[in-house]
């Protein structure tokens, strides 16, 4: 039988965890009776919600209670209380990233990081109900492994190749977000390679399931725990459902997408591919790649046209001397280059626009 009761989503919730990429408590609970998994938030998402009239009245008691802490402390506050927000919405972890302009800085990420495991304990978020989103940078996930001895894991984002994955198991990391599309395509939908296959199709696949493949050849072959691969940056409907078929751990998908695939009836022999039940644990007994994908595993259309075909090497210490392989690599790829830039560029901004809006109220209270 082709078409059932099911939703995209349904049918997207038996595949992979499906987490929500906003801050909103209101969307949150506008998708039940789907729960989603985790909650994922970046500096976009904070603005949003510092900003949002609901939060108006928090906002200026925040930077009364913190304004001789600096501006840091205050964002922090914010962050922490606003996730408190939406927790009991959610079956698992908020996720929140350090601040983006500390990106090459090992101590000012672990600074930022800190700032909201402390404010995360005032509000009684446990270690175990949030998880730290660190760019994946040589010096950025340097910090992940002092990270982890404290306590609080860390996700490594903006991952866009699989040296970068690579990098992102060897710190320790619990889960690690690839983008399928770069910010590029997110600004302008002329830059997006829309299709109704992604899965086949879209550029970014092959890279996808590299990562994929590798973390199960690293698990059976070391018996070392990997990061879950928590998809992102998905621009349709069709995306999500691939990322589900390929065999992603988890998916981050925006309120307005998962508002699309909850509006969608689901008729498997419309979709290109069939995803799996997932499993109880996603290397353990880690289903191979999709037939009809095998062949995608080993091209890289984003690879300069110099590339030998081989994979990046799990031999290599890409954390070694403040993380100089690992920032090295992501320079010698133009596509990792271009996109870890264009990512960190945008949440800088977004944090300056925070950051001035927390100054500018820190004189009037």
């Amino acid at each position: 039988m082709a078409v059932s009761h099911l939703s995209w989503l349904d049918a997207l919730a038996q595949q992979t965890n499906v987490d929500i990429d906003s801050m909103d408590p209101t969307s949150t609970l506008s998708l039940l009776p789907i729960i989603p998994h985790d909650m994922t938030s970046n500096q976009g998402y904070v603005h949003e919600q510092m900003c949002h009239p609901a939060n108006e009245n928090l906002f200026r008691d925040v930077v009364k209670e913190y304004k001789d802490q600096g501006w840091e402390e205050i964002y922090a506050r914010m962050v922490a209380l606003m996730c408190k927000a939406n927790i009991d919405n959610i079956k698992g972890r908020v996720l929140v990233q350090t601040l983006p302009t500390s990106a090459y800085d090992t101590e000012k990420t672990l600074e930022s990081a800190r700032a909201y495991a402390r404010e995360f304990e005032k509000v009684g978020i446990s270690k175990d109900q949030f998880c730290i989103k660190i760019p994946s940078t040589g010096p950025a996930l340097n910090a992940c492994p002092i990270l982890l001895t404290e306590g609080i894991r860390t996700l490594a984002t903006a991952v866009f190749s699989v040296h970068q994955a690579i990098a992102a198991s060897q710190a320790g990391c619990l889960y690690i977000s690839p983008y399928y599309n770069d910010i590029q395509a997110h600004k302008d939908p002329q830059f997006w390679p829309k299709t109704s296959d992604p899965a086949l199709l879209h550029p970014f696949s092959s890279r996808f399931i590299q990562i994929l493949e590798t973390y199960k050849r690293l698990y059976k072959e070391t018996g070392k725990e990997q990061p879950f691969v928590k998809h992102a940056g998905f621009l349709s409907p069709e995306e999500a459902m691939a990322a589900g078929e390929i065999g992603c751990h988890s998916v981050t998908i925006p309120y307005r997408i998962l508002k699309k695939l909850s509006e969608r009836s689901y008729d498997s022999s419309q979709q290109p591919g069939k995803g799996v039940p997932k499993p109880d644990h996603p290397y353990l007994a880690a289903a191979p790649t999709p037939a009809r994908l095998q062949t995608i595993a080993q091209l890289d259309p984003l690879a300069p046209k110099t590339w030998d075909g081989k994979l990046a090497s799990d031999k290599i210490d890409y954390l070694a001397d403040g993380g100089a392989l690992l920032d090295k690599s992501n320079d010698a790829d133009p596509e990792t280059k271009r996109r870890l830039h264009e990512a960190l560029e945008f949440f800088i901004e977004i944090e300056t626009k925070s950051r001035a809006k927390i100054e500018e109220a820190m004189k009037t209270v």
